[in-house]
């Protein structure tokens, strides 16, 4: 059985919320042996967070389980002098360690990458922040909805228009992107080191990532363009771009581009014909100019079937468009379970969500469920040379649970 390109690869995951674990269990996926290191006791805070209010209710910690598969937990205090003295011991060997304490943290803990460098010159160091390791907001804490969402300029952005309150971000909108982002920087950091035979720093940000997520705007706004005024769906300038809700209360999003080309097909698809002909719709710049009244007609349209009704007809037309999902239809996404983007979990019929990169002729391993607080404390302690009586003493003193 295949165990991935990472077979061997040895990662320190001393992280937390999400982005940066995230990283580490893309890794994982692809075979590297992860080390989920979390204080004792509670354990990673990140597990608590199906119990904060207005998630759902679950038997499962679906948080967790998606974040954590395939890891290790050593419940190690950081705090402690014996503590560190066992990260200390477990970098020496390790390939990869990934951490998204503030640099202020990082220095007060003694495992910035100037402490760490030393005791392994391969390794590859990888630190994640909310706003960046330089200037004064360096150690700023934050979230993807603040420092990704928010400071990106994207809540404003998908605002309809100037007087809609601002929208929010769903939990880990912002920390996936950005975690395959930060999984990108230490891959690219491993291929430099099977060249130069060295480990390097590499970091990441949650700002850095939401301006790249906005960055066709706001690459307008730094080349100083005027901007039209913000519109909302029944006025929008081109109603071939638009979405349009169906008998069922359903949704779908119209992207016809080439619209030249694609107009008399839509209209034909629409069971309006008479709509290719009509002058006031006849040339792209006619549709422009009177999107009003063509959003309005489509409106009519598009309210006589149910989704599944207009998925069929406009299916196989070359015609893009897309469906408007909602949760309820993931489950059971034929397209999605075919192209793996859900996986079942090993020994188990229940799916998880795949990590959004797959290489040819190579297997990701399958899915193994997430680990209890410091689980694998002793199997990992022993696998890095302690005795048991060493081990006895560790948790005895409280550096190990």
């Amino acid at each position: 059985m295949e165990k991935g390109i990472f077979e061997g690869l040895k990662v320190l995951d001393c992280a937390s919320f999400i982005a940066a674990p995230a990283a580490a269990t893309v890794l994982s996926d692809f075979g590297a042996d992860v080390i989920k290191i979390e204080p004792p006791g509670h354990g990673d805070p990140y597990r608590n967070l199906p119990n904060l209010p207005g998630y759902p209710a679950s038997h499962h910690n679906f948080a967790w389980m998606l974040e954590s598969r395939n890891k290790k937990s050593l419940a190690l205090d950081l705090s402690k002098p014996e503590g560190k003295a066992v990260l200390y011991r477990l970098v020496a060997e390790a390939d990869v360690f990934i951490t998204n304490f503030p640099p202020g943290v990082r220095k007060r803990l003694g495992i910035t990458y100037e402490e760490l460098r030393p005791l392994n010159e391969r390794l590859v160091y990888g630190s994640f922040t909310g706003y960046g390791e330089k200037g004064e907001e360096a150690d700023k804490p934050g979230f993807d909805s603040n420092a990704y969402w928010a400071r990106s300029g994207l809540m404003d952005l998908v605002r309809a228009d100037e007087n809609t309150t601002p929208a929010r971000s769903i939990a880990g909108m912002g920390d996936h992107p950005c975690a395959m982002a930060f999984y990108g920087a230490i891959v690219t950091a491993l291929y430099k080191r099977e060249r130069s035979g060295k480990g390097s720093h590499v970091s990441s940000n949650l700002m850095a990532n939401g301006v790249w997520a906005a960055s066709v705007l706001a690459q307008a706004k730094l080349c100083g363009a005027k901007f039209s005024e913000r519109r909302t769906r029944e006025h929008a300038l081109n109603a071939v771009t638009n979405h349009y809700r169906c008998r069922d209360g359903r949704w779908l999003i119209l992207s016809l581009l080439n619209e030249d080309r694609q107009w008399p097909t839509l209209a034909r698809c629409l069971g309006r014909e008479d709509l290719i002909t009509d002058p006031r719709f006849a040339t792209r710049a006619d549709r422009h100019a009177r999107s009003l009244e063509l959003i309005r007609i489509f409106d009519e349209i598009f309210a006589t079937r149910d989704l599944a009704e207009w998925r069929k007809i406009l299916d196989g037309n070359g015609l893009v468009f897309g469906v408007v999902g909602i949760l309820d239809d993931i489950p059971h996404d034929k397209q999605m379970i075919e192209n793996e983007v859900l996986v079942p979990f090993e020994n188990d019929t229940m799916l998880t969500i795949n990590s959004p990169i797959w290489v040819d002729g190579s297997q990701k391993v399958k899915p193994r469920r997430a680990p209890g607080i410091g689980e694998h404390s002793d199997e990992i302690l022993r696998q890095a040379g302690y005795d048991e009586a060493a081990i006895r003493q560790l948790r005895a003193s409280g550096a190990v649970a």
